[in-house]
């Protein structure tokens, strides 16, 4: 307040608000946890400043925080407004890092991160149990194992051999969260020696688990080979239309001479008489002969006359 000290006295009210930017009170702010599946945990985060910050929780991947109603269901929310967060009967797919923000217009906003960690003991998903491929393939065999915290992962066969990479055998090792890894193991040219089972072994501080995975032959695809051939090869291999048919001329032409060499008691005389033309036959030849000079002697005069004539 000011004041004048004059007759009459004079003054002056003022009013000073200080504002300051949220902070975070360090003994009342919750840091990482770690919590059984199925438990419940509770995240405090209490801040202060001019004028009295607003809290906020939001998750770091941007998943919904699942919270539990005052009716008991439980629902996902994007952020949850308050300094403290419960979280009932969580699960592995809440585990990760939850943002406490804190904000009340005057900048800076600050935030602070807390990991939460459920913990429990590791999980075996086989998509297939029974796997078939041919000789001389290539097969893959794989196990999703869940575990927090992480797990040793590792391959036995059935007779108590540890697989592990080489020429014969690739094993991967592929994470795909927090407590989610894939591991497989590629098996190269498939032969007899490696059909059997694979364990699949997953094992924490929690506890140890295995899979088995059968392996077995399956027949091969019969492969056909094409035989391709041109006119030329096809016809010296298999023989032509041609050589087929002078073959049958020349089978029909030694049919006939075999059965023409087979001689009768009166073949000798028959020979004999057809090698010596009669006298009628000789004069019978001489006439036609004589016929057939006269029609060409006549054909000519007629042609000839046929062209005087034009």
């Amino acid at each position: 307040m000011c004041q004048i000290n004059t007759d009459p006295m004079k003054s002056q009210v003022g009013f000073l608000d200080v504002s300051v930017p949220p902070d975070f009170v360090p003994e009342d702010t919750s840091g990482d946890v770690m919590v059984p599946e199925g438990g419940t945990v509770k995240l405090t985060c209490r801040a202060r400043g001019q004028p009295e910050p607003h809290v906020q929780w939001r998750r770091e991947d941007g998943e919904d925080i699942v919270v539990k109603e005052p009716a008991g269901q439980r629902m996902g929310v994007s952020s949850y407004q308050g300094e403290v967060l419960k979280l009932w009967k969580i699960s592995r797919t809440e585990m990760g890092a939850y943002m406490c923000i804190a904000s009340n217009g005057v900048p800076p906003t600050v935030s602070k991160r807390i990991m939460v960690n459920v913990h429990f003991h590791p999980v075996i998903h086989v998509p297939n149990q029974l796997v078939g491929a041919p000789l001389g393939t290539d097969v893959t065999l794989e196990c999703n194992v869940e575990a927090y915290p992480k797990s040793i992962n590792y391959w036995v066969r059935d007779t108590g051999e540890m697989v592990i990479s080489s020429t014969k055998h690739d094993v991967r090792v592929e994470s795909k969260s927090v407590f989610h890894v894939k591991m497989t193991v590629i098996i190269r040219n498939l032969q007899k020696d490696d059909v059997g089972s694979y364990r699949c072994i997953a094992k924490n501080s929690l506890g140890e688990v295995e899979s088995n995975i059968r392996l077995y032959e399956i027949p091969g695809p019969t492969r056909v080979y094409g035989l391709s051939l041109d006119e030329e090869d096809y016809n010296e291999v298999f023989g032509s239309a041609e050589d087929e048919q002078d073959e049958e001329i020349s089978n029909s032409v030694m049919e006939r001479s075999k059965f023409s060499t087979v001689e009768t008691p009166s073949r000798a005389n028959y020979v004999d008489n057809q090698s010596m033309p009669s006298s009628k036959e000789t004069d019978s030849s001489s006439d036609f002969s004589s016929s057939r000079s006269s029609l060409v002697f006549t054909a000519v005069l007629l042609l000839f006359s046929c062209r005087t004539l034009i």
